[in-house]
């Protein structure tokens, strides 16, 4: 596991701006024409972000991520009830203080405040939306529970009609038997023991079993829904999806311990499975009371299962949040202690202690940090300025931008990328080296299209493959062809590449003089 360099280090110099090629010059160009017409016209500017090829979804909840809508119709085709109270979704028989789901059909007052309920459907943008965001998987969590297939290839859609080709979406399957041998097992502050005690008798290979099971259903509803093998297969099934696990921080040390030790033992042993994260809100009672330790026991596990790998949400905070002390580590524990290797949110960096030295290690060792603008701002209230994404930028830290939640934020990644290129000005090579970063720093296995440090150095493609990249006007020859056909990574790298060329072959030609 890596360690921390030492507090000397130097930082890594930012990216020299890269010259842009004739098209990209020609796209950008008309994305400029867009920003800058009068009258202004929304709807093409929308139309060229939608459009434009955005890589991959790398801090993606897999329940959250999919449109509330359809998650009324399902409960809905169950035969689910809704609380009136809580307007929570509860199993049949709809008894006293509940209504069926499916009067959501017919009554339009109770579909748009179920709406409301589950999501953050005309949330006031002057409110904190921290708590009513948070709630909402309480209120919606059973109907995604009893459809786990139906939800990923509906999500697997959204992602693809993004024109995105790749996905990693948090899951806890198993989280329930992961709970009961926590409890049995109890807590240990000696994390070596605590682990023996867990695998002893097969009894975490049981639970890894159960969660591999799991994802089987999963993946059978998922092909079915998406009629995936057929002749009319859905968007979804061209998608390439991977899991992380999430362990959820506001619970029993024990609990916690478990769930990453059950997440790291899927990545090392089920190739759909690559990483671990820690979610829940981050400014929990127990969640700041445990956050030291949490990170031990990740550096612990990762000792122990050294293949799986780590993305952290960290630094999901701002001030008034939590007390001042609680902002003046996060981001840091996670990449010194924990060891990270890339860090969701990371909104407080500029409030921790010796801030600079924490952007200098990210960027030294290539710890990409995860963005979805949306989220911060209706979670924690943080946005334009106040958003670290140009800090880090500065720094040169790998910046990738990202969902998190966005059926219950009401978003998508075309949104985030427009916001990003509104507010921070940047160009179309710019938006386009963050669609790459977005494979290039994904978990994905195998070797990448790129050469050295990209985000750095500069998107340059790899010996076997120089002078072949779509849009060159030159095939792949059979090196750049194995490497395509045996690296995962390079796979979906390839469709980004072949997608950018086609969108400014296309996008290009409207632009002004031609």
């Amino acid at each position: 596991m890596a360690t921390a360099p030492p507090a000397a280090a130097r930082p890594r110099p930012r990216a020299v701006p890269r010259p842009s090629t004739d098209a990209e010059a020609r796209t950008d160009a008309y994305l400029t024409s867009l920003r800058t017409a009068s009258p202004h016209d929304p709807r093409t500017l929308r139309g060229f972000f939608l459009k434009l090829p955005k890589g991959g979804d790398l801090h993606n909840h897999l329940f959250g991520a999919v449109r509330t809508e359809y998650l009324i119709a399902l409960a809905a085709g169950d035969g689910l009830c809704v609380d009136t109270a809580t307007l929570t979704a509860v199993v049949p028989p709809c008894g006293p203080g509940t209504r069926p789901a499916a009067d959501a059909r017919t009554d339009p007052g109770f579909r748009e405040a179920i709406l409301r309920a589950w999501s953050m459907d005309r949330f006031p943008a002057d409110r904190s939306g921290h708590d009513h965001f948070f709630a909402t998987f309480d209120k919606f969590g059973l109907v995604p529970a009893l459809h786990p297939g139906e939800v990923l290839a509906e999500v697997a859609d959204s992602v693809a009609a993004q024109h995105q080709f790749y996905l990693e979406t948090m899951v806890n399957p198993a989280s329930d038997r992961a709970g009961q041998l926590a409890d049995e097992v109890g807590w240990d502050p000696d994390l070596a023991a605590l682990h023996a005690r867990l695998v002893a008798g097969g009894r975490l290979d049981e639970v890894v079993a159960a969660a591999r099971r799991a994802t089987d259903d999963t993946d059978a509803g998922f092909r079915a829904a998406a009629r995936c093998g057929t002749d009319h297969p859905r968007p979804g099934c061209r998608l390439a999806v991977r899991f992380v696990y999430q362990a959820f921080r506001g619970e029993s040390r024990e609990r916690v311990f478990t769930e990453l030790a059950l997440g790291m033992r899927l990545a090392e042993r089920d190739p759909r499975f690559l990483a671990v994260d820690l979610v829940q809100p981050e400014d929990g009672p127990t969640a700041l009371a445990d956050y030291t330790p949490q990170m031990r026991m990740v550096r612990f596990l990762h000792t122990v299962y050294p293949k799986a790998r780590v993305t952290l949400h960290a630094g999901e905070l701002r001030p008034g949040l939590v007390p001042p002390e609680d902002l003046r580590f996060h981001v840091r524990q996670a990449v010194d202690i924990a060891g990270a290797e890339r860090v969701g949110h990371g909104v407080d960096l500029r409030h921790e202690a010796d801030w600079q030295r924490t952007a200098r290690t990210m960027a030294a060792r290539r710890i990409a940090v995860e963005v979805p603008f949306t989220s911060n701002a209706q979670i924690i209230g943080v946005r334009g300025a106040a958003h670290p994404f140009a800090t880090y930028r500065a720094y040169g830290v790998p910046v990738v931008l990202a969902t998190d939640d966005p059926g219950v934020s009401r978003t998508d990644i075309s949104h985030e990328y427009q916001y990003a290129a509104e507010t921070y000005g940047l160009t179309y090579p710019e938006l386009k080296d963050l669609a790459r970063a977005s494979v290039q720093y994904a978990f994905l296995p195998g070797r990448s299209l790129w050469r050295g440090d990209p985000a750095r150095d500069g998107y340059r493609p790899v010996a076997a493959c120089a002078g072949q990249l779509p849009g060159s006007g030159r095939p792949p020859g059979a090196r750049c062809r194995r490497l395509i056909d045996a690296s995962p990574k390079a796979a979906v790298q390839w469709r980004e590449e072949a997608a950018s060329a086609d969108f400014e072959r296309t996008v290009a030609g409207a632009a002004p003089g031609r």
